[in-house]
């Protein structure tokens, strides 16, 4: 099995005279900037001296881990404080109901009205499980270690939390969506992205001091910072790599014009998913944990106690439950993204075969074969990069933004977001010479 890498982009000194992708770079500039501002925003009748000491006795734990991704707006308690997980979570049941009821698989097949009813129930799974953590949230705030952190009516500051987290999640449910429609890129991946590169240079200076001060030792943070560019290195090279099959299309008598053969490359890459399963498997691991942490039940005892304690950050359990999540959501959104009956069919349609297949069943047959090699490679790639330094950071107390699961985030949409430019130059130039092409 032989893998390559994407080729060179188009000609950037076009980008000047792209009206259209400079007008969608400005608009996803500005609604990660209203995002970004909204994560400074407090929500009302909050202690922030109380708040404060609670993260701190949680620092390195479950609530870490979420507030890297909602940008630090869990730690500052701000109207964005759930971020984007409860529409990921949402988002997650329904692509699992589409693949598991018929009625939803009926509706996933009916194109896009089908589609757009999906998003409606998403929507609302994600309103619901908003009110249900911005309630937890609300309940864990009124009864921390050590005092509440409320400095309000009990009554009045549940129902101002409830409504203003929930509207806060609405809000950037529309607002990724509206990116997406108008702007560059996957409008839900680049808000959670924009969280972390935000909070990199402070994890980095945070680091830097813990050697300063003696907590870590210099030959330790340069372990970590060799291990930072090993990751990134690595995420660049698989996310890029792809394995090339041979499609051959025979020469076609159209009329009165005869088509010559042609020859032309599907390109399969080794992580199809892309940074969905490492997303998906934090957004289900961290809704029940964040309110079971809030609740702060590990100071009560019994089972649930049992629980938060084994699904600490880099615990055994927490690392087999992510692991087998990452995994699982490879394969299956991988399934979701490539139909090997679908791309055979349409192969076949147009007279394109694979030399050596034939055609229809056996090529939809030997596309699995290789999807299905190629996801075992990726998935073992995306556990490996989100538990190996996760492990060894959980030991030296480093910032999560540090860790495999943020630098993959960061490469991959970086990545994705560079391709969805080129693609618009792409059309840009083509758009420019079928207008220079002269008219008969």
């Amino acid at each position: 099995m032989t893998f390559t890498t994407t080729g060179p982009g188009p000609d950037f000194s076009a980008f000047s005279k792209a009206t259209e992708l400079k007008k969608r770079i400005w608009f996803t500039l500005f609604a990660l900037i209203v995002y970004r501002t909204g994560t400074y925003i407090p929500i009302p009748g909050i202690d922030p001296v109380a708040l404060g000491a609670m993260f701190q006795q949680h620092q390195g734990g479950i609530l870490g881990m979420f507030d890297m991704f909602s940008g630090g707006a869990l730690k500052r308690m701000t109207i964005f404080a759930l971020s984007v997980m409860p529409y990921i979570t949402a988002s997650i049941i329904v692509q699992l109901l589409s693949a598991i009821l018929p009625s939803f698989e009926a509706l996933k097949k009916e194109g896009e009205q089908g589609r757009m009813k999906l998003n409606q129930y998403s929507r609302y799974l994600t309103v619901l499980f908003a009110v249900v953590q911005s309630y937890g949230i609300s309940i864990g705030l009124e009864n921390t270690q050590g005092g509440s952190a409320v400095i309000v009516n009990a009554a009045f500051f549940r129902i101002s939390t409830m409504a203003t987290l929930t509207g806060g999640t609405i809000f950037l449910m529309w607002l990724g969506e509206q990116i997406t429609a108008r702007g560059i890129g996957n409008g839900t991946s680049l808000i959670i992205y924009s969280g972390i590169v935000a909070n990199l240079p402070h994890a980095i200076a945070q680091t830097l001091e813990q050697g300063r001060v003696g907590a870590l030792s210099t030959w330790f943070i340069l372990c970590i910072m060799v291990l930072v560019v090993g990751v990134l290195a690595t995420c660049v090279f698989f996310e890029r790599a792809q394995r090339r099959i041979l499609v051959q299309y025979p020469k076609r008598q159209v009329g009165n014009r005869a088509s010559e053969a042609q020859t032309n490359h599907m390109p399969l890459k080794i992580n199809t998913s892309g940074v969905i399963p490492p997303i998906f498997a934090s957004s289900l691991l961290l809704m029940p944990l964040s309110i079971l942490s809030f609740t702060d039940v590990s100071q009560k005892g019994g089972i649930l106690s049992d629980i938060v304690a084994s699904l600490q950050h880099g615990k055994p359990l927490f690392m087999i439950m992510y692991a087998t999540l990452i995994v699982f959501f490879a394969f299956f959104y991988t399934s979701v993204q490539f139909n090997p009956v679908d791309v055979a069919d349409n192969l076949k349609k147009y007279g394109g075969f694979v030399p050596g297949i034939r055609p229809g069943k056996n090529t939809a047959d030997y596309f699995d074969y290789v999807l299905t090699r190629l996801t075992v490679l990726g998935a073992a790639y995306l556990a490996t990069i989100c538990l190996v330094p996760e492990f060894l950071m959980s030991r030296g107390a480093i910032p999560f933004y540090l860790g495999g699961t943020s630098l993959l985030i960061v490469v991959s949409v970086t990545i994705d977001t560079l391709q969805k430019i080129q693609t618009h130059l792409y059309a840009h130039q083509y758009q420019g010479l079928i207008k220079k092409m002269p008219r008969k």
